[in-house]
């Protein structure tokens, strides 16, 4: 293996720089040529491709977003377009790819792999957390720290004017956002796709709350809540709730930017390294992910069908710290 190609695909992550420059100098290190394809699949499909030496991935290793951008790919869905962009890494002599995304760029690697016999290893990029195979997903504690800040922030206004706030965070279908930061933000209720709502249960905790003298409370939502998100569920309490003053936040692609955290910095080095490494050892259709703070590999094929099981442990906590 001489020449390697590294990309990153699906929705942009804080920390998947610090995963480029740690692919292209732990390549250079081993004397390897590193090529980089600009946005995703597509750019592959269209030869968007250049060489990356060291300095390229200079400096960026504290900024979000992905300097070689991203891009939805409806063409590599079909197999004129993978032999388009097999064509494309063949004139390049790539021997070997690392891509940093979500399910959908493993799907489509573990496809591509079958079909043409590239090797694809796979860095988990996504704010969400929730790929099998890895405790943490690069982009998820910035994004849980800058949902943090945000709700810290509106805490001060609830205060002030005896409100209380629906705040929708991202995760359309994994509420682990949600639940790490409705913890660290001491919120009265967190709602999630993994849970059953309970619209009725948590009326009857705010309630008790008012009647504590509770001035203020916060409620996080998932904005795959499968009553309509922030909007839809403070609509129902609204009805029967009068107490506070009912406002909506919505957060948003707020979360998606910013200067990664130290974590997601230090987690995109060490699998952009152990990724470099894989291909060398001959590893093909894996994700290089983090457990129990140890570098593990895990097949694509199960990375994409097995489900990433919330801890019952830390779905208790959020009701039982919401109680004060």
């Amino acid at each position: 293996m001489r020449r390697i190609a590294v990309f990153t695909s699906g929705g942009d992550a804080p920390g998947m720089n610090a995963g480029v420059r740690a692919v292209v100098r732990s390549a250079n290190r081993e004397g390897l040529h590193v090529f980089g394809i600009y946005r995703g699949y597509q750019g592959m499909i269209e030869g968007e491709i250049k060489r990356l030496e060291n300095e390229h991935v200079r400096n960026i290793i504290h900024r979000g977003g992905t300097i070689l951008k991203t891009a939805r790919s409806k063409d590599f869905m079909n197999k004129e377009g993978r032999q388009r962009a097999f064509d494309q890494l063949n004139a390049f002599d790539i021997d070997g790819v690392i891509a940093i995304g979500g399910n959908g760029t493993f799907t489509g690697a573990d496809i591509f792999t079958k079909e043409f016999g590239i090797p694809f290893i796979g860095m988990p990029g996504t704010i969400d957390n929730d790929l099998y195979g890895t405790d943490y997903t690069i982009g998820f504690d910035t994004a849980v720290n800058t949902a943090v800040d945000a709700i810290d922030k509106i805490r001060d206004t609830a205060d002030s004017h005896n409100r209380l706030f629906f705040i929708e965070v991202m995760g359309r279908h994994s509420g682990y956002i949600a639940l790490h930061t409705g913890i660290a933000t001491g919120a009265s209720g967190v709602l999630i796709p993994e849970k059953a709502k309970d619209t009725a249960g948590l009326i009857r905790t705010l309630k008790k709350a008012a009647s504590r003298k509770k001035l203020f409370s916060l409620v996080v939502v998932a904005e795959g809540d499968e009553e309509g998100g922030a909007i839809g569920i403070a609509n129902k309490v609204k009805e029967q709730f009068d107490d506070f003053e009912v406002k909506v936040s919505i957060i948003g692609h707020l979360q998606r930017g910013g200067s990664p955290t130290c974590q997601d910095r230090i987690l995109a080095s060490r699998l952009g390294h152990a990724s470099v490494q894989a291909l060398l050892a001959g590893r093909k259709s894996e994700m290089a992910g983090l457990v129990n703070n140890q570098v593990i590999f895990t097949p694509f094929a199960e990375c994409i069908s097995q489900e990433k099981i919330m801890s019952k442990d830390m779905m208790d906590i959020t009701e039982i710290l919401a109680m004060g």
